[in-house]
């Protein structure tokens, strides 16, 4: 028989979702892969009823149903200032998982080479493997996860053809401040290097941190493909509807390759969740204060423990310092810590491209009465 692949041969399976099985396997409280345990906003869920009775039950438009397109372009100028043409700056893709995945390959060729921060979310180097691209790496250095700029400077300069930025970060909770953000589009008009952003956490941001949309920045609307979920705004990780946000001349060629990846997004949830897109500002106020008041809950508990953690600026993910335990690894810790402790978290090594093994990353999108239910768990760790 003719050999496998050796690109997807080195793949592996994803460590976050491994650990929601290993949750269930133990029945601990599922504090690893990131999804709420909470329904989305009752509207919206409304409107899915509806849309069941619709004739929207085949393809939709590749790139979008048109109702979804044009709310998502209102949205993104209300909130960015930027103009957004329905026809012309957008693809609706199957999550921000498939959006990442269609901009790498329409900007890359095999044998480029792209700049990762580390950690990084997990998706991101297989997104190179797939694609046949190597990633360069930037080192984010805990516990604040600062970069060095003479470092960025290095990788930019090192040929890569494009950069990748989640922010607000995944695993790390860093929302990253107007002055890194200015350094890496000067770099990137410096070196002629496109930009993809992460966006998908753009509305789980803490005071006093902001979240700016880099294709805001002078130069850079142009530069920056933009990859946008509204999974976590809407608590719908399930519906698998995201989308890309930037130039027509990037846009034209992306969505031939999101034809040919999925053909398209699931056609009556695309046409429901512009009712969510239809909610007033305070919609968003909310979510951040019902994200503030998670967080709390978990820091509450993990600041009893008398272990180190790194106050999360955005997103809903906390990377826990393990080290005090001794364990040989962190696949090793987490496995221990789901089975003994009945918590389930993610090991922090399959973030980091430097062998690092002192942390496993916690989520908090989930109900007060789960985080209390985790927290009074995790006390077991008490030092």
């Amino acid at each position: 028989m003719p050999s496998l692949s050796r690109r997807t041969s080195v793949l592996t399976e994803s460590v976050i979702r491994e650990m929601s099985r290993v949750a269930e396997r133990y029945g601990a409280i599922n504090l690893s892969q990131g999804f709420p345990d909470f329904n989305p906003p009752e509207v919206i869920l409304q409107a899915a009823k509806e849309e069941m009775d619709a004739e929207h039950h085949q393809y939709a438009v590749t790139w979008g149903a048109p109702p979804l397109r044009q709310a998502l372009a209102r949205k993104l100028s209300r909130f960015t200032g930027l103009e957004c043409d329905p026809d012309r700056h957008l693809v609706v893709t199957c999550g921000a998982t498939e959006a990442m995945m269609a901009a790498v390959m329409t900007l890359t060729d095999v044998g480029d080479r792209i700049g990762l921060f580390s950690p990084f979310y997990e998706n991101y180097s297989a997104d190179a493997i797939l694609s046949g691209v190597e990633p360069v790496f930037v080192k984010l250095n805990p516990p604040d996860y600062s970069f060095d700029p003479v470092e960025l400077r290095l990788v930019f300069g090192s040929g890569i053809k494009a950069f990748v930025l989640c922010n607000p970060s995944n695993p790390t909770g860093k929302v990253f401040t107007r002055e890194e953000l200015e350094l890496i589009a000067e770099l990137a008009v410096e070196y002629d290097v496109r930009v993809i952003t992460d966006e998908v956490y753009e509305h789980i941001v803490f005071a006093p941190h902001q979240h700016i949309c880099l294709s805001t920045l002078p130069g850079m609307m142009e530069r920056t493909v933009m990859c946008g979920s509204l999974s976590k705004t809407f608590a719908i990780t399930g519906w698998r509807i995201g989308y890309l946000f930037a130039d027509p001349t990037f846009i034209a060629q992306a969505r031939k390759a999101h034809d040919f990846l999925t053909v398209g997004a699931p056609a009556p949830l695309q046409h429901a969740v512009v009712a969510g897109l239809e909610l007033p500002d305070s919609y968003y106020e909310t979510l951040t204060t019902e994200y503030t008041e998670r967080r709390e809950i978990l820091l509450s508990y993990l600041d009893r423990t008398g272990l180190e953690y790194t106050r999360p600026e955005g997103a809903y993910f906390v990377m826990l310092d393990i080290s005090p335990f001794g364990f040989a690894s962190d696949i090793e810790f987490a496995h221990w810590m789901a089975r003994e402790i009945g918590v389930a978290a993610v090991p922090g090594s399959v973030f980091f491209h430097e062998p690092e093994h002192r942390y496993v990353r916690l989520n908090f999108a989930k109900r007060a009465e789960t985080l209390h239910a985790a927290g009074e768990r995790l006390l077991k760790l008490r030092r």
